[in-house]
Protein backbone atom coordinates (compact mmCIF):
# COMPACT_ATOMS: atom_id res chain seq x y z
CA UNK A 1 0.00 0.00 0.00
CA UNK A 2 2.79 2.42 0.86
CA UNK A 3 4.55 1.49 -2.34
CA UNK A 4 1.48 2.32 -4.38
CA UNK A 5 1.06 5.69 -2.65
CA UNK A 6 4.75 6.40 -3.24
CA UNK A 7 4.42 5.60 -6.93
CA UNK A 8 1.31 7.77 -7.25
CA UNK A 9 3.02 10.72 -5.55
CA UNK A 10 6.06 10.37 -7.82
CA UNK A 11 3.78 10.32 -10.85
CA UNK A 12 1.94 13.41 -9.61
CA UNK A 13 5.15 15.30 -8.89
CA UNK A 14 6.57 14.28 -12.28
CA UNK A 15 3.37 15.38 -14.04
CA UNK A 16 3.42 18.67 -12.14
CA UNK A 17 6.99 19.36 -13.24
CA UNK A 18 6.12 18.56 -16.84
CA UNK A 19 3.02 20.77 -16.67
CA UNK A 20 5.03 23.65 -15.23
CA UNK A 21 7.68 23.19 -17.91
CA UNK A 22 5.05 23.09 -20.68
CA UNK A 23 3.41 26.26 -19.37
CA UNK A 24 6.76 28.01 -19.15
CA UNK A 25 7.67 26.96 -22.69
CA UNK A 26 4.24 28.10 -23.92
CA UNK A 27 4.75 31.56 -22.45
CA UNK A 28 8.27 31.82 -23.86
CA UNK A 29 7.10 30.55 -27.26
CA UNK A 30 4.15 32.97 -27.42
CA UNK A 31 6.25 35.95 -26.39
CA UNK A 32 8.98 35.00 -28.88
CA UNK A 33 6.41 34.54 -31.66
CA UNK A 34 4.80 37.89 -30.97
CA UNK A 35 8.23 39.55 -30.92
CA UNK A 36 9.09 38.07 -34.34
CA UNK A 37 5.73 38.83 -35.94
CA UNK A 38 5.06 42.13 -37.60
CA UNK A 39 2.27 43.86 -35.67
CA UNK A 40 -0.23 45.31 -38.16
CA UNK A 41 -2.64 48.10 -37.36
CA UNK A 42 -6.06 48.37 -38.96
CA UNK A 43 -5.01 51.44 -40.97
CA UNK A 44 -1.99 49.58 -42.41
CA UNK A 45 -4.11 46.58 -43.32
CA UNK A 46 -6.77 48.69 -45.09
CA UNK A 47 -4.14 50.48 -47.15
CA UNK A 48 -2.49 47.19 -48.08
CA UNK A 49 -5.82 45.56 -48.99
CA UNK A 50 -6.87 48.45 -51.23
CA UNK A 51 -3.83 47.78 -53.42
CA UNK A 52 -3.51 44.00 -53.19
CA UNK A 53 -7.00 42.61 -52.63
CA UNK A 54 -8.08 40.44 -55.63
CA UNK A 55 -11.60 41.91 -55.61
CA UNK A 56 -10.26 45.48 -55.69
CA UNK A 57 -7.86 44.62 -58.50
CA UNK A 58 -10.76 43.40 -60.65
CA UNK A 59 -12.89 46.44 -59.79
CA UNK A 60 -10.00 48.76 -60.61
CA UNK A 61 -9.52 47.06 -64.00
CA UNK A 62 -13.22 47.53 -64.75
CA UNK A 63 -12.82 51.21 -63.90
CA UNK A 64 -9.86 51.47 -66.26
CA UNK A 65 -11.89 49.80 -69.02
CA UNK A 66 -14.76 52.27 -68.66
CA UNK A 67 -12.38 55.22 -68.60
CA UNK A 68 -10.57 54.09 -71.72
CA UNK A 69 -13.84 53.45 -73.57
CA UNK A 70 -14.88 57.02 -72.87
CA UNK A 71 -11.44 58.29 -73.89
CA UNK A 72 -11.76 56.39 -77.16
CA UNK A 73 -15.20 57.84 -77.86
CA UNK A 74 -13.99 61.38 -77.14
CA UNK A 75 -11.08 60.77 -79.48
CA UNK A 76 -13.53 59.55 -82.14
CA UNK A 77 -15.26 62.94 -81.99
CA UNK A 78 -12.14 64.66 -83.28
CA UNK A 79 -11.02 64.95 -86.88
CA UNK A 80 -9.82 61.73 -88.45
CA UNK A 81 -7.05 61.86 -91.04
CA UNK A 82 -6.39 58.98 -93.37
CA UNK A 83 -4.22 58.41 -96.42
CA UNK A 84 -4.61 55.58 -98.89
CA UNK A 85 -1.91 55.06 -101.54
CA UNK A 86 -1.75 52.69 -104.51
CA UNK A 87 1.83 53.16 -105.77
CA UNK A 88 1.52 51.19 -109.01
CA UNK A 89 -0.89 48.99 -110.88
CA UNK A 90 0.00 47.33 -114.16
CA UNK A 91 -2.89 46.05 -116.23
CA UNK A 92 -2.68 44.19 -119.54
CA UNK A 93 -6.02 43.22 -121.06
CA UNK A 94 -7.46 41.95 -124.31
CA UNK A 95 -11.14 42.54 -124.82
CA UNK A 96 -13.68 42.58 -127.63
CA UNK A 97 -14.62 46.14 -128.62
CA UNK A 98 -18.04 46.50 -130.22
CA UNK A 99 -17.12 49.82 -131.93
CA UNK A 100 -14.28 48.16 -133.83
CA UNK A 101 -15.97 44.80 -134.24
CA UNK A 102 -12.82 43.17 -133.04
CA UNK A 103 -10.44 42.55 -130.17
CA UNK A 104 -8.17 45.19 -128.71
CA UNK A 105 -5.11 44.78 -126.47
CA UNK A 106 -4.12 47.46 -123.96
CA UNK A 107 -1.40 47.94 -121.38
CA UNK A 108 -1.85 50.52 -118.61
CA UNK A 109 0.19 51.69 -115.63
CA UNK A 110 -1.78 53.47 -112.93
CA UNK A 111 -0.88 55.16 -109.64
CA UNK A 112 -3.41 56.70 -107.25
CA UNK A 113 -3.84 58.11 -103.78
CA UNK A 114 -6.63 59.36 -101.56
CA UNK A 115 -6.45 61.76 -98.61
CA UNK A 116 -9.51 62.04 -96.33
CA UNK A 117 -10.38 64.30 -93.39
CA UNK A 118 -13.57 63.32 -91.56
CA UNK A 119 -15.16 65.35 -88.78
CA UNK A 120 -18.22 64.19 -86.79
CA UNK A 121 -20.56 66.95 -85.57
CA UNK A 122 -21.86 65.95 -82.15
CA UNK A 123 -24.53 68.64 -81.96
CA UNK A 124 -26.43 67.49 -85.07
CA UNK A 125 -25.05 63.93 -85.53
CA UNK A 126 -23.77 64.98 -88.96
CA UNK A 127 -20.50 63.98 -90.62
CA UNK A 128 -18.40 66.39 -92.68
CA UNK A 129 -15.86 64.85 -95.06
CA UNK A 130 -13.10 66.52 -97.05
CA UNK A 131 -11.60 64.20 -99.67
CA UNK A 132 -8.96 64.50 -102.36
CA UNK A 133 -8.44 61.76 -104.96
CA UNK A 134 -5.40 61.92 -107.20
CA UNK A 135 -4.53 59.48 -109.97
CA UNK A 136 -1.94 59.03 -112.71
CA UNK A 137 -2.67 56.86 -115.76
CA UNK A 138 -0.24 55.92 -118.53
CA UNK A 139 -1.62 53.97 -121.47
CA UNK A 140 1.68 52.51 -122.64
CA UNK A 141 0.20 50.31 -125.36
CA UNK A 142 -2.99 50.31 -127.37
CA UNK A 143 -3.32 48.03 -130.34
CA UNK A 144 -5.89 50.22 -132.15
CA UNK A 145 -4.08 53.50 -131.49
CA UNK A 146 -0.42 54.13 -132.22
CA UNK A 147 0.04 56.81 -129.58
CA UNK A 148 0.14 56.29 -125.85
CA UNK A 149 -1.61 58.63 -123.44
CA UNK A 150 -0.64 60.08 -120.05
CA UNK A 151 -3.36 61.58 -117.85
CA UNK A 152 -3.25 63.29 -114.44
CA UNK A 153 -6.58 63.48 -112.63
CA UNK A 154 -7.55 65.14 -109.31
CA UNK A 155 -10.92 65.29 -107.51
CA UNK A 156 -11.28 67.59 -104.50
CA UNK A 157 -14.65 67.75 -102.77
CA UNK A 158 -16.39 68.30 -99.44
CA UNK A 159 -19.51 66.40 -98.40
CA UNK A 160 -22.02 66.56 -95.56
CA UNK A 161 -24.19 63.69 -94.37
CA UNK A 162 -27.02 64.73 -92.05
CA UNK A 163 -29.52 62.22 -90.58
CA UNK A 164 -33.09 63.60 -90.41
CA UNK A 165 -36.18 62.86 -88.31
CA UNK A 166 -34.34 60.60 -85.84
CA UNK A 167 -32.47 60.80 -82.54
CA UNK A 168 -28.85 61.89 -82.19
CA UNK A 169 -26.99 58.59 -82.03
CA UNK A 170 -23.56 60.14 -81.43
CA UNK A 171 -24.77 62.16 -78.48
CA UNK A 172 -26.59 59.18 -76.98
CA UNK A 173 -23.56 56.91 -77.27
CA UNK A 174 -21.34 59.51 -75.65
CA UNK A 175 -23.80 59.95 -72.78
CA UNK A 176 -24.03 56.18 -72.27
CA UNK A 177 -20.25 55.91 -71.97
CA UNK A 178 -20.15 58.83 -69.53
CA UNK A 179 -22.77 57.13 -67.36
CA UNK A 180 -20.88 53.84 -67.63
CA UNK A 181 -17.74 55.52 -66.32
CA UNK A 182 -19.62 57.22 -63.50
CA UNK A 183 -21.20 53.90 -62.60
CA UNK A 184 -17.77 52.22 -62.58
CA UNK A 185 -16.42 54.98 -60.33
CA UNK A 186 -19.36 54.58 -57.96
CA UNK A 187 -18.90 50.83 -57.99
CA UNK A 188 -15.22 51.25 -57.14
CA UNK A 189 -16.06 53.52 -54.23
CA UNK A 190 -18.75 51.09 -53.02
CA UNK A 191 -16.35 48.17 -53.29
CA UNK A 192 -13.76 50.14 -51.35
CA UNK A 193 -16.24 50.75 -48.53
CA UNK A 194 -17.31 47.12 -48.66
CA UNK A 195 -13.67 46.08 -48.50
CA UNK A 196 -13.16 48.33 -45.49
CA UNK A 197 -16.07 46.59 -43.77
CA UNK A 198 -14.99 43.03 -44.62
CA UNK A 199 -11.32 43.69 -43.83
CA UNK A 200 -12.22 45.35 -40.52
CA UNK A 201 -14.42 42.39 -39.59
CA UNK A 202 -11.68 39.95 -40.51
CA UNK A 203 -9.06 42.05 -38.70
CA UNK A 204 -11.08 42.00 -35.48
CA UNK A 205 -11.79 38.31 -35.98
CA UNK A 206 -8.04 37.70 -35.97
CA UNK A 207 -7.76 39.96 -32.95
CA UNK A 208 -10.50 37.99 -31.19
CA UNK A 209 -8.62 34.76 -31.82
CA UNK A 210 -5.39 36.39 -30.68
CA UNK A 211 -7.10 37.64 -27.53
CA UNK A 212 -8.68 34.23 -27.00
CA UNK A 213 -5.21 32.73 -27.24
CA UNK A 214 -3.98 35.12 -24.55
CA UNK A 215 -6.99 34.37 -22.33
CA UNK A 216 -6.61 30.59 -22.66
CA UNK A 217 -2.89 30.92 -21.95
CA UNK A 218 -3.65 32.94 -18.84
CA UNK A 219 -6.20 30.32 -17.79
CA UNK A 220 -3.62 27.61 -18.45
CA UNK A 221 -1.07 29.41 -16.29
CA UNK A 222 -3.63 29.92 -13.51
CA UNK A 223 -4.55 26.25 -13.67
CA UNK A 224 -0.90 25.28 -13.45
CA UNK A 225 -0.56 27.39 -10.32
CA UNK A 226 -3.66 25.84 -8.77
CA UNK A 227 -2.28 22.42 -9.67
CA UNK A 228 0.92 23.23 -7.80
CA UNK A 229 -1.14 24.33 -4.80
CA UNK A 230 -3.18 21.12 -4.94
CA UNK A 231 -0.05 19.01 -5.22
CA UNK A 232 1.55 20.71 -2.22
CA UNK A 233 -1.62 20.24 -0.18
CA UNK A 234 -1.79 16.55 -1.06
CA UNK A 235 1.91 16.15 -0.28
CA UNK A 236 1.33 17.74 3.09
CA UNK A 237 -1.67 15.50 3.75
CA UNK A 238 -4.03 18.46 3.96
CA UNK A 239 -6.21 17.47 1.02
CA UNK A 240 -7.57 14.17 -0.15
CA UNK A 241 -5.75 12.32 -2.88
CA UNK A 242 -8.74 12.78 -5.21
CA UNK A 243 -7.95 16.49 -5.41
CA UNK A 244 -4.78 15.85 -7.38
CA UNK A 245 -6.71 13.81 -9.94
CA UNK A 246 -9.22 16.63 -10.39
CA UNK A 247 -6.33 19.10 -10.69
CA UNK A 248 -4.77 16.94 -13.39
CA UNK A 249 -8.07 16.87 -15.27
CA UNK A 250 -8.46 20.65 -15.00
CA UNK A 251 -4.90 21.19 -16.20
CA UNK A 252 -5.35 18.86 -19.17
CA UNK A 253 -8.60 20.60 -20.17
CA UNK A 254 -6.94 23.99 -19.89
CA UNK A 255 -4.04 22.84 -22.04
CA UNK A 256 -6.47 21.50 -24.66
CA UNK A 257 -8.28 24.84 -24.77
CA UNK A 258 -4.98 26.62 -25.24
CA UNK A 259 -3.90 24.35 -28.10
CA UNK A 260 -7.31 24.74 -29.77
CA UNK A 261 -6.90 28.51 -29.56
CA UNK A 262 -3.56 28.26 -31.37
CA UNK A 263 -5.19 26.34 -34.23
CA UNK A 264 -8.10 28.82 -34.47
CA UNK A 265 -5.69 31.77 -34.45
CA UNK A 266 -3.59 30.36 -37.28
CA UNK A 267 -6.68 29.52 -39.36
CA UNK A 268 -8.05 33.04 -38.91
CA UNK A 269 -4.72 34.52 -40.02
CA UNK A 270 -4.65 32.39 -43.19
CA UNK A 271 -8.19 33.47 -44.16
CA UNK A 272 -7.23 37.08 -43.49
CA UNK A 273 -4.16 36.81 -45.74
CA UNK A 274 -6.31 35.54 -48.59
CA UNK A 275 -8.77 38.42 -48.18
CA UNK A 276 -6.21 41.23 -48.27
CA UNK A 277 -3.86 39.65 -50.82
CA UNK A 278 -0.97 38.90 -48.45
CA UNK A 279 1.47 36.07 -49.12
CA UNK A 280 0.31 32.84 -47.51
CA UNK A 281 3.72 32.27 -45.90
CA UNK A 282 3.98 35.73 -44.37
CA UNK A 283 3.45 35.90 -40.63
CA UNK A 284 1.97 38.75 -38.66
CA UNK A 285 0.14 39.78 -35.53
CA UNK A 286 -2.53 42.43 -35.08
CA UNK A 287 -2.33 45.55 -32.97
CA UNK A 288 -5.86 46.72 -32.27
CA UNK A 289 -7.19 49.59 -30.24
CA UNK A 290 -10.60 48.38 -29.10
CA UNK A 291 -11.14 51.11 -26.53
CA UNK A 292 -14.58 52.52 -27.18
CA UNK A 293 -15.91 56.00 -26.60
CA UNK A 294 -19.63 55.82 -27.24
CA UNK A 295 -20.84 58.16 -29.97
CA UNK A 296 -24.06 60.14 -29.93
CA UNK A 297 -26.06 59.60 -33.11
CA UNK A 298 -29.01 61.66 -34.32
CA UNK A 299 -31.18 59.16 -36.18
CA UNK A 300 -32.97 61.79 -38.30
CA UNK A 301 -29.66 63.32 -39.37
CA UNK A 302 -28.27 59.84 -40.13
CA UNK A 303 -31.21 59.03 -42.42
CA UNK A 304 -30.92 62.38 -44.21
CA UNK A 305 -27.21 61.77 -44.81
CA UNK A 306 -27.88 58.27 -46.13
CA UNK A 307 -30.56 59.40 -48.59
CA UNK A 308 -28.43 62.33 -49.75
CA UNK A 309 -25.11 60.53 -50.13
CA UNK A 310 -25.59 56.82 -50.76
CA UNK A 311 -24.00 55.92 -54.06
CA UNK A 312 -26.42 53.04 -54.65
CA UNK A 313 -29.15 55.64 -55.17
CA UNK A 314 -27.11 57.39 -57.84
CA UNK A 315 -26.50 54.02 -59.47
CA UNK A 316 -30.26 53.49 -59.47
CA UNK A 317 -30.71 56.85 -61.18
CA UNK A 318 -28.09 55.86 -63.76
CA UNK A 319 -30.01 52.63 -64.40
CA UNK A 320 -33.16 54.70 -64.88
CA UNK A 321 -31.41 57.03 -67.34
CA UNK A 322 -30.02 54.04 -69.23
CA UNK A 323 -33.53 52.56 -69.42
CA UNK A 324 -34.75 55.86 -70.87
CA UNK A 325 -32.04 55.61 -73.54
CA UNK A 326 -33.28 52.11 -74.33
CA UNK A 327 -36.76 53.56 -74.83
CA UNK A 328 -35.37 56.15 -77.27
CA UNK A 329 -33.64 53.44 -79.26
CA UNK A 330 -36.73 51.23 -79.20
CA UNK A 331 -38.93 54.04 -80.51
CA UNK A 332 -36.49 54.39 -83.40
CA UNK A 333 -37.31 50.85 -84.51
CA UNK A 334 -39.03 50.93 -87.94
CA UNK A 335 -39.13 54.71 -87.74
CA UNK A 336 -39.67 57.33 -90.41
CA UNK A 337 -36.25 58.84 -91.02
CA UNK A 338 -34.14 60.40 -93.72
CA UNK A 339 -30.61 61.17 -94.82
CA UNK A 340 -29.49 64.35 -96.55
CA UNK A 341 -26.22 64.19 -98.47
CA UNK A 342 -24.65 67.33 -99.91
CA UNK A 343 -21.45 67.30 -101.95
CA UNK A 344 -19.52 70.01 -103.73
CA UNK A 345 -16.23 69.51 -105.49
CA UNK A 346 -13.92 70.39 -108.32
CA UNK A 347 -12.34 68.07 -110.86
CA UNK A 348 -9.27 68.65 -112.99
CA UNK A 349 -7.34 66.52 -115.48
CA UNK A 350 -4.57 67.12 -117.97
CA UNK A 351 -1.68 65.42 -119.66
CA UNK A 352 0.66 67.67 -117.68
CA UNK A 353 0.58 67.80 -113.91
CA UNK A 354 1.13 71.56 -113.65
CA UNK A 355 -1.83 72.19 -115.94
CA UNK A 356 -4.20 69.88 -114.14
CA UNK A 357 -6.64 72.67 -113.24
CA UNK A 358 -6.45 74.65 -116.48
CA UNK A 359 -10.02 73.65 -117.29
CA UNK A 360 -11.66 72.67 -113.96
CA UNK A 361 -15.12 71.16 -113.75
CA UNK A 362 -17.53 71.59 -110.84
CA UNK A 363 -19.27 68.55 -109.33
CA UNK A 364 -22.35 68.97 -107.10
CA UNK A 365 -24.54 66.31 -105.56
CA UNK A 366 -27.73 66.74 -103.54
CA UNK A 367 -29.33 63.52 -102.34
CA UNK A 368 -32.30 63.12 -99.99
CA UNK A 369 -33.23 59.61 -98.89
CA UNK A 370 -36.35 58.78 -96.86
CA UNK A 371 -37.16 55.51 -95.07
CA UNK A 372 -40.94 55.20 -94.72
CA UNK A 373 -42.22 52.24 -92.67
CA UNK A 374 -45.62 50.93 -93.74
CA UNK A 375 -46.63 48.06 -91.47
CA UNK A 376 -44.66 46.06 -88.86
CA UNK A 377 -47.45 43.87 -87.40
CA UNK A 378 -47.24 45.65 -84.01
CA UNK A 379 -43.56 44.85 -83.35
CA UNK A 380 -42.60 48.42 -82.45
CA UNK A 381 -45.61 48.93 -80.20
CA UNK A 382 -44.91 45.74 -78.22
CA UNK A 383 -41.23 46.50 -77.82
CA UNK A 384 -42.03 50.00 -76.56
CA UNK A 385 -44.43 48.56 -73.97
CA UNK A 386 -41.78 46.07 -72.82
CA UNK A 387 -39.21 48.86 -72.44
CA UNK A 388 -41.68 51.07 -70.55
CA UNK A 389 -42.38 48.16 -68.19
CA UNK A 390 -38.63 47.89 -67.56
CA UNK A 391 -38.50 51.62 -66.77
CA UNK A 392 -41.32 51.28 -64.23
CA UNK A 393 -39.55 48.30 -62.66
CA UNK A 394 -36.36 50.36 -62.36
CA UNK A 395 -38.32 53.16 -60.65
CA UNK A 396 -39.78 50.68 -58.16
CA UNK A 397 -36.29 49.27 -57.46
CA UNK A 398 -35.02 52.79 -56.79
CA UNK A 399 -37.85 53.49 -54.34
CA UNK A 400 -37.25 50.11 -52.70
CA UNK A 401 -33.56 50.94 -52.33
CA UNK A 402 -34.44 54.17 -50.55
CA UNK A 403 -36.70 52.31 -48.12
CA UNK A 404 -34.02 49.68 -47.49
CA UNK A 405 -31.49 52.40 -46.70
CA UNK A 406 -33.85 53.92 -44.13
CA UNK A 407 -34.56 50.48 -42.67
CA UNK A 408 -30.87 49.51 -42.40
CA UNK A 409 -29.93 52.81 -40.75
CA UNK A 410 -32.72 52.45 -38.19
CA UNK A 411 -31.64 48.85 -37.41
CA UNK A 412 -28.02 49.90 -37.01
CA UNK A 413 -29.01 52.78 -34.75
CA UNK A 414 -30.98 50.45 -32.44
CA UNK A 415 -28.12 47.97 -32.43
CA UNK A 416 -25.67 50.70 -31.39
CA UNK A 417 -27.85 51.70 -28.45
CA UNK A 418 -28.12 48.08 -27.35
CA UNK A 419 -24.38 47.49 -27.70
CA UNK A 420 -23.63 50.53 -25.54
CA UNK A 421 -25.63 48.90 -22.74
CA UNK A 422 -24.01 45.51 -23.37
CA UNK A 423 -20.51 47.00 -23.05
CA UNK A 424 -21.33 48.42 -19.62
CA UNK A 425 -22.81 45.11 -18.49
CA UNK A 426 -19.86 43.12 -19.86
CA UNK A 427 -17.35 45.40 -18.12
CA UNK A 428 -19.12 44.96 -14.79
CA UNK A 429 -19.28 41.19 -15.33
CA UNK A 430 -15.50 41.01 -15.91
CA UNK A 431 -14.78 42.98 -12.74
CA UNK A 432 -17.13 40.79 -10.71
CA UNK A 433 -15.78 37.57 -12.25
CA UNK A 434 -12.19 38.65 -11.48
CA UNK A 435 -13.00 39.45 -7.85
CA UNK A 436 -14.96 36.19 -7.55
CA UNK A 437 -12.04 34.20 -8.90
CA UNK A 438 -9.52 35.93 -6.63
CA UNK A 439 -11.69 35.29 -3.54
CA UNK A 440 -12.26 31.65 -4.42
CA UNK A 441 -8.58 31.16 -5.21
CA UNK A 442 -7.82 32.16 -1.60
CA UNK A 443 -10.49 29.72 -0.41
CA UNK A 444 -8.91 27.03 -2.53
CA UNK A 445 -5.48 27.77 -1.06
CA UNK A 446 -6.97 27.55 2.42
CA UNK A 447 -8.63 24.21 1.66
CA UNK A 448 -12.19 25.60 1.73
CA UNK A 449 -12.88 24.96 -1.99
CA UNK A 450 -12.35 22.01 -4.31
CA UNK A 451 -10.38 22.15 -7.56
CA UNK A 452 -13.55 21.41 -9.52
CA UNK A 453 -15.26 24.47 -8.09
CA UNK A 454 -12.21 26.66 -8.78
CA UNK A 455 -12.22 25.49 -12.40
CA UNK A 456 -15.81 26.71 -12.73
CA UNK A 457 -14.80 30.19 -11.58
CA UNK A 458 -11.80 30.20 -13.92
CA UNK A 459 -14.00 29.30 -16.90
CA UNK A 460 -16.46 31.98 -15.85
CA UNK A 461 -13.70 34.60 -15.78
CA UNK A 462 -12.40 33.58 -19.22
CA UNK A 463 -15.90 33.65 -20.66
CA UNK A 464 -16.66 37.12 -19.30
CA UNK A 465 -13.33 38.46 -20.59
CA UNK A 466 -14.10 37.12 -24.04
CA UNK A 467 -17.64 38.50 -23.95
CA UNK A 468 -16.35 41.94 -23.04
CA UNK A 469 -13.83 41.87 -25.90
CA UNK A 470 -16.53 40.75 -28.33
CA UNK A 471 -18.92 43.50 -27.23
CA UNK A 472 -16.27 46.18 -27.80
CA UNK A 473 -15.49 44.82 -31.25
CA UNK A 474 -19.19 44.52 -32.14
CA UNK A 475 -19.73 48.18 -31.26
CA UNK A 476 -16.80 49.27 -33.42
CA UNK A 477 -18.06 47.20 -36.34
CA UNK A 478 -21.59 48.53 -35.98
CA UNK A 479 -20.28 52.11 -35.88
CA UNK A 480 -18.36 51.36 -39.09
CA UNK A 481 -21.55 49.91 -40.57
CA UNK A 482 -23.38 53.16 -39.82
CA UNK A 483 -20.58 55.14 -41.48
CA UNK A 484 -20.88 53.04 -44.63
CA UNK A 485 -24.68 53.31 -44.68
CA UNK A 486 -24.75 57.10 -44.22
CA UNK A 487 -21.36 58.11 -45.69
CA UNK A 488 -20.93 60.15 -42.53
CA UNK A 489 -18.38 59.44 -39.79
CA UNK A 490 -20.18 60.13 -36.51
CA UNK A 491 -17.02 59.43 -34.51
CA UNK A 492 -15.08 62.15 -36.35
CA UNK A 493 -18.21 64.21 -37.12
CA UNK A 494 -17.32 64.64 -40.77
CA UNK A 495 -18.71 63.36 -44.09
CA UNK A 496 -17.06 60.48 -45.89
CA UNK A 497 -15.83 61.51 -49.33
CA UNK A 498 -15.82 58.40 -51.54
CA UNK A 499 -12.97 57.78 -53.94
CA UNK A 500 -14.18 58.58 -57.47
CA UNK A 501 -11.34 57.37 -59.64
CA UNK A 502 -8.00 55.58 -59.44
CA UNK A 503 -7.24 55.45 -63.14
CA UNK A 504 -3.60 56.14 -63.90
CA UNK A 505 -3.63 58.84 -66.51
Amino acid sequence: MRYNIYMIMNRIISYGCRAGLVALLAVISLNSLQAQQKALTLEEVLKFAETNSPSMKKTRLNLVKSQENLNAQNAAMKSKFSLSVNPITFNQARAYVQAFSGFNTTKDVTSSGSFVVQQPIVFTDATVTLKNNFSYNNNIYNEKFTTSGVTFNNDLFISVNQPLFTYNRTKLQLKELQLALENAQLNYAIQLLSLEKSVTQAFYSVYQQQKSLEITLEAYQNMQKSYSVSRNKVDAGISARAEIFQAELNLASSKSDYENSIVSFENAKDEFKLLIGMGMYDDFGVLANIGVDTVKVDISYAIDQGLANRMELRQGQISLETAQFDLIQTKALNEFKGDLNLQFGINGNNEKFRNIYDDPKNNEVVNLTLDIPIFDWGEKKSRIKATEANIESTKISLEDEQNNIILDIRKTYRSLLNLQNQIGIAMTNVENAQMTYDLNLEKYKNGDLTGMDLNIYQNQLSQKQQTYTNSLISYKLELLNLKIQTLYDFAKKEPVIPVKTLVNQ
